[in-house]
């Protein structure tokens, strides 16, 4: 009978413990959503207190601390959910972001590529991997890449940008014009100012 009462008592406690981390995971996320990033990192580091190895949690604080411009906070954490969760193409791809940020581009590039190999990769993996090819200045893998990127989503305003940028540097305007102007009807920043500087 007593052990009984203490098998029950632990998973008591563990449901308890279970239910104040979700509790503090969706404070972070509503402190997160409202731009709140420092608090969201707080609410996310209580949860990570019960369960060190939450990946969600893991995720959610590097992209708070991302947020405030803390690269090499987002980056610990980022990396630690990987470990635990290896071929998450999100986790891959804010990786290769903070890379990106910190003007790494070859390691931008190597996560940007792991994660297109995933299997149902998002179009942002093809645009990750063109953003970085074309920073290392490999334009034609660069274009291949944004290429991707639209074929998986007709509605990507920078992909169109920065492949109309990339056109214009290689020397062709009218298709980086024809980029601009699809990325201005997507109502993509800076498209309108491209527009006008190229293409008058």
């Amino acid at each position: 009978m007593k052990m009984l009462l203490r098998a029950g008592c632990v998973v008591l406690l563990s449901a308890t413990f279970l239910a104040c981390s979700n509790s503090k995971q969706n404070k972070g996320d509503a402190y997160f959503n409202k731009g709140k990033y420092e608090e969201a990192v707080g609410e996310y580091s209580e949860t990570l207190k019960f369960n060190p190895n939450d990946v969600t949690s893991l995720y959610n604080r590097g992209r708070a601390f991302e947020e405030q411009g803390q690269y090499d906070s987002a980056l610990n954490d980022f990396e630690k959910a990987m470990q635990i969760d290896p071929n998450n193409f999100q986790i891959l791809l804010s990786i290769a972001n903070i890379h990106y940020l910190n003007k790494e581009y070859s390691k931008s590039l190597l996560f940007a590529n792991r994660a297109e190999e995933i299997s149902g990769a998002p179009a942002a993996a093809s645009f990750m991997k063109g953003r970085a090819l074309h920073q290392l200045g490999n334009s034609l893998d660069a274009m291949k890449a944004y290429n991707n990127a639209i074929k998986l989503d007709k509605d990507f305003a920078q992909a169109y940008f920065n492949r109309g940028m990339l056109k214009v540097a290689t020397n062709k305007k009218r298709g980086g014009c024809e980029d601009f102007q699809l990325a201005n009807g997507l109502e993509y920043p800076g498209a309108k100012e491209a527009l006008e500087k190229y293409c008058n």
